[in-house]
């Protein structure tokens, strides 16, 4: 089954004195990059979170957040006493090259890392330990995710698939056109003779049959009508085949436009010239909804 690239995973738990909520939010992107909010202390789980996440996820921009709330009691206020030292001299220099106001105690406080919340009782051990289970809710946080996606990943499949038919069918108004036929090549040619040198003109009949043996293998479009059916079956194979498969579909996209372009350029009819721009609009759309896919 196909997966879209957008979509919402949450997971709650709670342990070692600690509640917590992973959210995750995901759009489309060429490639998968995770961006993480984790709160102070918890830096050093950055690691292990971008490996769950590549396990789960091939593509996708996600923005994966962590909130904790300690039980009453637990947690303790702690002065990062080196970051404040650092930030203080760097307030210092800039209220001394900018003349600003000096700033308050609450302005200081508020700067990110100044102020840690901690347990205190926490040991390293169980430290660990919750971290252990942040990772395996932040587990089920991405099957969420990956359920959501799913979800949306069947409706796009099914959208596709109508696409890929229009195609298909598409393709084979192009391939019934009768002004494929060597006849009507023929036709249209002495309909141009006659114009020019009117209709008792005397001319090489010989010369006609080489110009109108040119002519068609100029028109032919066995060829393209032959790759487009190839397409078509392996975009239906794709799809078939599930999630991460959207970069292919991109890439078959442009393969789909490269030989409508063909058709239409060797089109000697405007009823085939019509089938290969309605076949070009269809493929923009079905490149719209590949952009869509993990």
């Amino acid at each position: 089954m196909l997966k879209s690239m957008t979509g919402f995973g949450r997971a709650e738990g709670q342990a070692h004195g600690v509640g917590w909520a992973w959210e995750l939010r995901a759009v489309n992107g060429k490639s998968l990059d995770v961006r993480l909010r984790l709160p102070p202390g918890f830096e050093r789980m950055e690691q292990a979170v971008r490996k769950l996440a590549a396990q789960k996820l091939s593509r996708g921009n996600v923005q994966a957040t962590l909130n904790l709330a300690h039980q009453s009691g637990s947690a303790a206020v702690v002065l990062n006493e080196d970051m404040l030292t650092g930030v203080l001299a760097a307030i210092d220099r800039i209220e001394a090259q900018s003349q600003r106001a000096p700033s308050s105690a609450a302005d200081i406080l508020a700067i990110r890392g100044v102020l840690e919340s901690s347990d205190s009782s926490r040991d390293e051990a169980e430290q660990k330990a919750l971290e252990e289970e942040l990772l395996a809710s932040l587990a089920a946080a991405l099957d969420a995710l990956n359920d959501n996606r799913s979800r949306e990943g069947e409706a796009l499949s099914n959208i596709m698939l109508g696409l890929i038919n229009s195609i298909a069918q598409l393709t084979e108004a192009a391939e019934q056109d009768p002004a494929r036929t060597s006849e009507a090549i023929a036709a249209r040619l002495q309909e141009q003779l006659n114009r020019i040198q009117g209709a008792n003109a005397d001319f090489d009949t010989d010369r006609l049959h080489q110009e109108v043996a040119l002519l068609a293998t100029k028109a032919d479009i066995s060829e393209e009508l032959d790759r487009l059916n190839a397409h078509i079956a392996a975009a239906r194979e794709l799809i078939a085949a599930g999630s991460p498969v959207g970069r292919k579909l991109e890439f078959l996209t442009q393969e789909f436009n490269r030989e409508c372009n063909t058709l239409c350029s060797k089109s000697n009819a405007v009823s085939l010239t019509n089938t290969g721009l309605e076949m070009k609009v269809v493929i923009d759309q079905l490149r719209e909804q590949c952009l869509k896919v993990e």
